[in-house]
């Protein structure tokens, strides 16, 4: 039987415990879950789904706008409300950041300074005058990272001779090339096979007003030196890059019309209609600016529904619009799944969701069979619809979501069981020859490709990581797959053999090592690892340091600049969760760090009956694209309280299923 606990209550704001003083702890945690469980299940779409926010930083909304006037095709009411939000997240000292809180990102400032700008924004604008000092004081326009300096390329404001050269004829490069489509990510192939028919056309934007952005340069744009080796492999490159830009004239005609039909064939075949190119926003952004550049008219079907797919993305807050770079739903299903059914949640609450995810199982094949050609289609995509490209995490969160229904609900059938028999071949079939898994492909790992000049943003490529390949481990335990099978044995190996000197483990897909400890300990526990085990014990003993007096855990994105844990300086209710989750799936939920991180999520739910993430916890590109995944504050604090409880409640070592 749990014992009563003292509970602090947040001083901020009310909580919605607050009211109930020193009931037992065992009726305030009822009560929280309980509040927690109806509060997630009211946010669940008609259709069987939840699909939360999904906020990154100012760039996509600020490239929104930028593309409206490449187009033409201005919006002022709509531009109006995007810079209501462009301005409220603006810094003090006039720059937007990469995340709440952080340092100011030239990049993303100079994109938020010409989006307000083309939206209207007079340059004596205070907002607009802070930022341009910000700009020059750290190096002017002329600093920016490559994907700026291809918008500003676009709008005529450099060059083109200051973007590295990406000639479309790599479009053509076979499979055993080094360079070639499917030796790079998927969200780079699909940004890239659009953008290569942008720098071959060399459009200029229609840019109704004609408005520039020469007062963020320090130097004349035109005389830059953009290129800046810093060491012998950078300018191996650099000679590389020089020789194709002097050779790009010379391509004949015929090769280069080729080229781009193949680009534009590319693009279109993976359109995916009104959910998009991969579904993120800067593929699709680019396949509506390659078809303009064609001189697709607004009213082909291609372009027209490549414009709603960003529409699409486009989401209200009051007054203010932002856009999404993606949308979530697959994902945030599956996981709410989880911790309704861990909540206790009657069948019929979930069934719509069940079958609702049941559906989306993919069959084609997608882009990942050029590298296994024998592999059956068994996958689930991050968004509503995105046949080509299933990865590895949802697919093992959704699988394992299904198969415990199937175990616990009674809900399972001999179709339902053959679907996840599927799941588990395709799985299998997607590791990598270190022994890990990564999100969208099979050894995506050519560690030069993130060397060319082009690929300044380091995200070229998608390498194994600990927490895909934990997710894929823990899925297989709870299928049954044993710790001596080979998939599971090599899986084990490549997280033992990744574990930081410190007893961590880095987190690719989240912020980081407390997303990445709680992934390991959970599969670890899964492929049946005892607590005592000296890998687990290494964890257990970093966990215990890191938490804050308060009881909670708080990590900040600062970690991947530093590859170092970064305390965030606050608890936080998703790291919390995660970390609450990995006592116990270490055997720890009896212990007084578990404890005291339960009375944390006690004490911080909010009157909504659930909670707040005040910082981002979610990783797209360490180092350079981070994410805030709203629903993390809603699902991953009522699984952690539910499965202590649970624990605690009936006696067991630790949890049975692989989340």
């Amino acid at each position: 039987m749990l014992q009563d606990a003292a509970v602090q209550i947040a001083p901020k704001e009310k909580t919605a415990n607050a009211s109930q003083g020193a009931a037992p702890l065992q009726d305030r945690l009822d009560s929280a879950i309980l509040a927690a469980r109806e509060a997630l299940l009211a946010k669940m779409d008609p259709g069987g789904w939840w699909c939360f926010e999904f906020e990154a930083d100012v760039t996509i909304p600020a490239e929104y706008i930028m593309l409206l006037h490449f187009l033409g095709r201005p919006e002022p009411e709509l531009e109006r409300r995007i810079v209501l939000y462009i301005r409220r997240i603006q810094s003090e000292d006039g720059s937007w950041p990469l995340y709440p809180e952080g340092e100011g990102n030239l990049s993303c400032t100079v994109k938020a300074y010409y989006a307000m700008k083309l939206a209207g924004a007079g340059v004596d604008d205070p907002a607009m005058a802070k930022a341009r000092a910000w700009i020059r004081a750290h190096g002017g326009a002329e600093r920016v990272n490559m994907f700026t300096r291809i918008a500003l390329a676009l709008f005529g404001q450099i060059p083109f001779r200051a973007l590295p050269a990406l000639p479309v004829e790599v479009i053509l490069l076979p499979l055993w090339f080094p360079f070639n489509m499917y030796n790079i990510a998927t969200w780079s192939r699909t940004v890239i096979a659009p953008l290569l028919i942008l720098l071959a056309k060399k459009p200029v934007a229609a840019n109704p007003g004609k408005i520039g952005v020469a007062e963020l340069f320090i130097e004349n744009p035109a005389d830059v030196a953009y290129f800046r080796p810093k060491n012998w492999i950078d300018k191996a490159f650099g000679w590389l890059d020089t020789a194709l830009h002097w050779a790009e004239p010379h391509i004949p005609a015929k090769l280069r019309q080729k080229s781009i039909d193949a680009a534009l064939a590319f693009t279109l075949e993976r359109l995916n209609g009104e959910d998009g190119l991969n579904g993120i926003f800067p593929a699709m952004a680019n396949a509506l600016m390659a078809m303009d550049a064609l001189g697709f008219p607004d009213d082909h079907p291609d372009k027209a529904v490549c414009r709603k797919s960003l529409d699409r993305l486009l989401q209200e807050r009051g007054e203010e619009v932002y856009c999404q770079p993606c949308l979530s739903p697959t994902w945030d299903t599956a996981i709410a799944i989880h911790a309704l059914l861990e909540a206790g949640a009657e069948p019929p609450e979930v069934k719509d969701a069940l079958d609702w995810l049941a559906s989306k199982q993919i069959d084609a094949p997608g882009d990942w069979r050029k590298r296994e050609p024998g592999l059956v289609s068994g996958g689930w995509a991050f968004q509503f619809n995105n046949p080509f490209y299933p990865d590895l995490d949802d697919t093992a969160m959704v699988a394992s979501a299904l198969d415990r229904a199937n175990r616990t609900l009674g809900a399972g059938d001999a179709a339902r069981d053959a679907d996840l028999r599927r799941a588990d071949a395709w799985i299998i079939g997607m590791q990598g020859s270190s022994g890990g898994f990564a999100a969208y492909d099979k050894d995506n790992n050519k560690e030069y490709l993130n060397r060319i000049p082009f690929a300044d943003h380091g995200a070229m490529l998608d390498p194994d990581c600990v927490d895909v390949t934990a997710r894929c481990l823990g899925y297989l335990a709870q299928r049954g797959y044993a710790s001596d099978h080979p998939a599971q044995a090599r899986a084990i190996a490549y997280i033992k053999a990744e574990q930081e000197p410190d007893g961590s483990w880095y987190g690719r897909w989240g912020v980081n090592y407390i997303y990445g400890v709680w992934s390991a300990l959970i599969a670890l526990n899964m492929a049946g690892l005892p607590p005592q085990d000296e890998c687990i014990h290494r964890a257990l003993r970093w966990l215990r340091q890191i938490q804050n007096q308060d009881g909670g855990f708080g990590e900040t994105t600062d970690d991947y600049i530093y590859r170092r844990y970064a305390p965030a300086g606050k608890s936080v209710p998703s790291q919390t969760g995660w970390a609450l989750l990995a006592f116990c799936a270490a055997g720890e939920a009896a212990s007084d760090s578990a404890r005291r991180a339960a009375d944390w999520l006690l004490a911080n739910q909010r009157g909504d009956g659930l909670w707040r993430d005040e910082i981002y916890t979610g990783t797209g590109f360490p180092r350079m694209f981070y994410l805030h995944y709203h629903g993390y504050q809603a699902y991953f604090p009522l699984l952690a309280l539910a499965r202590w409880r649970n624990l605690n409640a009936s006696g067991a070592p630790a949890p049975q299923f692989a989340i």
